[in-house]
């Protein structure tokens, strides 16, 4: 499946500006079952851009405008070709929960089992935990398919409920927020249960038929969980689905913090407002070779305005 993403964001400024500064995480990653055949970003006004991949294989463009401004336009087209991932097993084989235990011991993952910024352990967590009596139980793969489930039907998806920088409590108290909530919300609970688990970010394409209740025409989010013999396998617990061809990765990271879309700061007295708009549409036109971009691999920087941020809807 082939599918083209028009990504725009524009900052509004109240008065001009001197100077601006920004990351971008727009890119697809090229990797497993998906490859990015084209990428192209822009900005008005134009800036040399710059990239590098941090250290999960995220690529991250950064540019500046020196000049004066009262308005920062970034547009970025891609083009991806998505394979549909083999179908996961109705459960594990028996000793499943030894085996990721063996799995985690052997491996390098202490950063998707700790707490982090928004994915951490609160009162009002615990007692989610134990309103859905979640526990080592069965084998992980069921465990984590109830936890999605869950998860979808014990919180409404409401739009702007939330802000880019709000804590998990907050959805957890009100039982109501967007993708970005309900993907710290489980990553919080199945690293609980010792298993890593990672924030995505990314696009998903919508379709009528599929009732998805996540914005169509915003940026999105779900978490992808190791588990023994089938690898990183991702939940999206907005749409209760397990991620799938619909699903477009651009970036991993330990939570929101370490992958927002837009990221920087500005010199300036002056307020900032910020308007996204995204299209995923499905293309059956074939790419051309010369299109073809080269094959990635799989150190988020702290400085961050959040007024500058774009939540995951």
């Amino acid at each position: 499946m082939y599918y083209s993403i028009r990504h725009v964001t524009r900052f509004y400024y109240s008065a001009p500006i001197s100077e601006s500064v920004m990351e971008v995480r727009m890119r697809p990653r090229n990797e497993g079952f998906q490859r990015c055949l084209s990428f192209t970003l822009l900005t008005d006004p134009p800036a040399r851009i710059l990239s590098y991949r941090d250290s999960l294989g995220n690529t991250v463009h950064h540019f500046d405008i020196p000049g004066r401004h009262t308005q920062l336009t970034i547009t970025t087209e891609a083009l991806v070709e998505i394979q549909p991932p083999p179908p996961l097993p109705d459960a594990l084989s028996e000793g499943a929960w030894n085996d990721l235990d063996a799995l985690v011991a052997d491996g390098d993952y202490w950063d998707m089992l700790m707490p982090s910024h928004f994915a951490c352990p609160t009162s009002l967590l615990q007692d989610l935990s134990r309103e859905l009596h979640l526990q080592r139980r069965d084998d992980p793969l069921k465990v984590l398919r109830e936890l999605n489930t869950a998860i979808h039907q014990t919180f409404a998806y409401v739009p702007q409920s939330t802000r880019v920088d709000s804590p998990i409590d907050e959805a957890l108290k009100a039982r109501q927020g967007v993708c970005q909530d309900f993907a710290h919300i489980m990553i919080a609970l199945v690293r609980g249960l010792r298993i890593p688990c990672r924030y995505v970010s990314g696009y998903l394409f919508h379709r009528v038929e599929d009732h998805d209740r996540s914005a169509e025409d915003a940026t999105h989010a779900w978490i992808e969980a190791l588990l023994p013999e089938l690898g990183w396998v991702g939940f999206d617990p907005t749409n209760d689905l397990v991620a799938g061809d619909r699903h477009i990765r651009v970036a991993i990271g330990r939570d929101y913090a370490d992958v927002p879309p837009t990221r920087g700061v500005f010199k300036g007295s002056a307020e900032s407002t910020l308007s996204v708009a995204v299209q995923v549409l499905p293309t059956d036109r074939p790419p051309p070779e010369e299109d073809l971009l080269p094959a990635t691999d799989w150190s988020p920087p702290d400085n961050a305005e959040q007024g500058r941020q774009q939540q995951q809807q």
